[in-house]
């Protein structure tokens, strides 16, 4: 045996897969077509963003790299929705891409077990026959056979890729990159479900060609690290990005050649990703709309070329030329790289279980985009889950799955699994029933137990951990312990100033102390008199708190943290970051335990083992639909197979009475 595990592919979802298994103890091949484009962004320069966010905290919580990658190469950071509930607020960061490769390559080298080995993939090897057949290794284009334990696919869109630009039609996974040719039709033969898919990205701009004092410009945050092991991000540069917008003629130019765009033309048969679509998309589907936004966001500090986000197209790159200089700032801009379609092949992950192992193929698992989904996060995600499950399966352990309702990455994974898809998979958090109790500031302490009861958290990030959990238990006992005593500004006469509480100031320095403490670093609103408002605001509410804990206090919503820390200068030792994460806790604590009973409430449905052989087609008592789909996806829970559309109460009730049976 050459190699415990060979990963097929050096995008996001093979680095995550691919250090998992070597971290796990596997000796383990990475199998590339080109080393120098590990970790390649091959769209967007950015990581992160609306429920991605919380994805690449995730794979941080459980040992993988993809934060502490963000968290070396950022040149912007922000956090989205900040204007909404913590839900769905998620940070962002754009990437310097080469410094992102560089920093991925060198990960994947320095990992200990971890070989990388340029060539390419064209088939797999198979030991036994019938339902004793296992995979055995890869054969590939230069002839060798390589043999392994399990073998983890994760080609991205170079499966039989191919790249659109009007009339053009390249066989290429990415522009200047010859697909990978043969592994697609091999698995076909072999009796896999594949499909086509298709993804598309926008033309890079020469940075100095463009107006940027007719655009909007949107500058970054004060940066924070995604990962929660990263000393910090202190001293990365920060730069702007800036928007604009299309306009009457550019749209006019665009549907005037609208059937020379591969899309329109017919030439592409593969579905597109429904909410990342490309500007012939947007121009033919919302004729009533009179522009659409685009986003100039920087490529890195090493160039000037500059993403065009919101503007992927197929079209003929003499139409992207003209539609691109209808557009304010971008007059004179000159195309570095064209923008262009890509359809590919992928593996229905129907055929899946939650593992991520193929239920056709043992020690066969696939990962990323391969499966159906589109975005670097969500890639990431998978090639964790298909790593640790791999070594899992080698080392003798259990199968590791996430729930709904402990992380993003299982809503991803079940999604995937249990409902198939007939586009690019995106994550959102309107995926997640239970988003409010998996909040971007929450993933290492829901998931760091878990990575160390797998191995992937190694001593010092636990004693870490360990160390902040429980300094967020002495938060939360000291503001439970801590009462407040708060008194009206302005005491009537004859009543006195009473004690303002255990930190020891009047009436008149408590209010005082109220609105000098209100600081940004604690969610308050900017200094000035909407400041000094709000401080008031908080003072007149702590007057109906009088003599109640400070967690009392906090869970009303018109105090901030900032209100009640002259009650308790002691929280001024902790970061302000657990400070807040704390006061979220307090506010919807409420709801979050509502959460939880539906979550239980789910895990028992869950905890209820179907037998994985069960003939659905001899169940005559289940409805013609519930036959079918059941059949397709062969759950391994009556949790799961509830969530199968088309699938009925009835049909649950009898799955019950035979799980209870067995």
């Amino acid at each position: 045996m050459d190699y415990d595990c060979i990963v097929i592919g050096g995008g996001h979802a093979g680095i995550e897969a691919s250090l998992a298994a070597a971290r796990l103890g596997l000796s383990t091949l990475l199998l590339t077509q080109n080393p120098d484009q590990i970790g390649a962004l091959s769209c967007n320069p950015a990581i992160g963003g609306l429920s991605k966010g919380n994805l690449v905290r995730e794979v941080d919580a459980l040992g993988g790299e993809m934060a502490r990658l963000i968290d070396a190469s950022m040149i912007q950071y922000r956090v989205l929705n900040r204007s909404r509930g913590p839900a769905v607020q998620a940070p962002r960061a754009q990437a310097d891409k080469m410094a992102y490769q560089a920093a991925a390559r060198a990960a994947v080298e320095a990992q200990k077990g971890l070989a990388v080995f340029m060539d390419e993939a064209v088939d797999l090897l198979v030991e036994g026959s019938g339902a004793s057949a296992r995979a055995a290794g890869v054969a590939t284009r230069r002839g060798h056979e390589i043999s392994a334990r399990a073998v983890i696919l994760a080609a991205g869109t170079f499966m039989e890729g191919r790249i659109f630009i009007g009339e053009r039609e390249l066989r290429e996974g990415r522009l200047g990159e010859g697909a990978a040719e043969g592994l697609g039709a091999a698995l076909r033969r072999r009796g896999f479900p594949m499909g086509r898919l298709k993804t598309g990205t926008p033309a890079r701009l020469a940075g100095d060609t463009i107006d940027y004092s007719k655009m909007e410009r949107q500058d970054g945050e004060e940066p924070a690290p995604f990962s929660f092991f990263s000393e910090g991000v202190g001293g990365r540069p920060a730069v702007p990005c800036w928007i604009t917008y299309t306009n009457a003629r550019t749209h006019e130019i665009i549907r005037a050649n609208i059937r020379r765009s591969a899309l329109f033309g017919g030439r592409i048969v593969g579905a597109g990703a429904r909410y990342c679509p490309s500007i012939e998309d947007k121009v033919t589907r919302f004729p009533e709309r009179d522009r659409h936004h685009l986003f100039i966001e920087p490529e890195g500090l090493y160039t000037n070329e500059a993403y065009m986000n919101g503007a992927s197209s197929s079209l003929p790159e003499d139409v992207q030329r003209e539609f691109i200089r209808s557009v304010s700032g971008l007059e004179e801009a000159r195309v570095v790289r064209p923008a262009y379609a890509v359809e590919y092949d992928f593996l229905d992950p129907l055929d899946l279980y939650p593992s991520l192992e193929s239920k056709r193929l043992p020690s066969f698992f696939a990962a990323g985009q391969t499966n159906g989904s589109s975005g670097y996060e969500e890639a990431a995600a998978q090639g964790l889950i298909a790593g640790i499950n791999a070594a899992m399966k080698l080392l003798g352990r259990g199968s590791f799955a996430l729930g709904r309702a402990e992380a993003y990455i299982g809503v991803l994974v079940d999604d995937l699994t249990t409902l198939g898809t007939k586009e690019p998979y995106r994550m959102f958090t309107s995926r997640a029933e239970r988003r409010l109790m998996l909040r971007h500031d929450t993933c290492d302490t829901r998931l760091c137990p878990k990575a160390r009861e797998i191995g992937l958290l190694r001593d010092e990030r636990w004693e870490r951990f360990s160390r902040k959990a429980e300094a967020l238990e002495e938060i939360r006992e000291l503001l439970a312990r801590r009462k407040c005593a708060a008194v009206a500004p302005h005491a009537p006469p004859g009543g006195g100033a009473a004690s303002a509480g255990a930190a020891g100031i009047g009436a008149g320095e408590k209010a005082s102390a109220l609105a000098g403490a209100r600081a940004p670093s604690f969610g308050g609103p900017p200094a000035g008199e909407s400041a000094t408002a709000a401080a008031s605001a908080g003072a007149e509410a702590l007057l109906s708190h009088a003599g109640e804990s400070l967690e009392r206090c906090l869970a009303d919503t018109r105090i901030a943290l900032a209100d009640v820390l002259p009650f308790a200068p002691e929280l001024g030792a902790y970061p302000a970051e657990w400070l807040e994460r704390v006061r979220l806790d307090i506010r919807y604590a409420g709801y979050i335990e509502k959460e939880k009973r539906a979550a239980a409430k789910a895990a028992r449905m869950d905890a209820i083992r179907l037998d994985p052989g069960l003939d659905y087609g001899a169940l005559t008592g289940l409805s013609c639909e519930a036959r079918e789909k059941l059949k397709a996806v062969r759950p391994l829970t009556v949790g799961q197979a509830a969530r199968v559309p088309g699938v009925r109460q009835g049909d649950i009730a009898l799955l019950m009475v035979l799980a209870a049976r067995r």
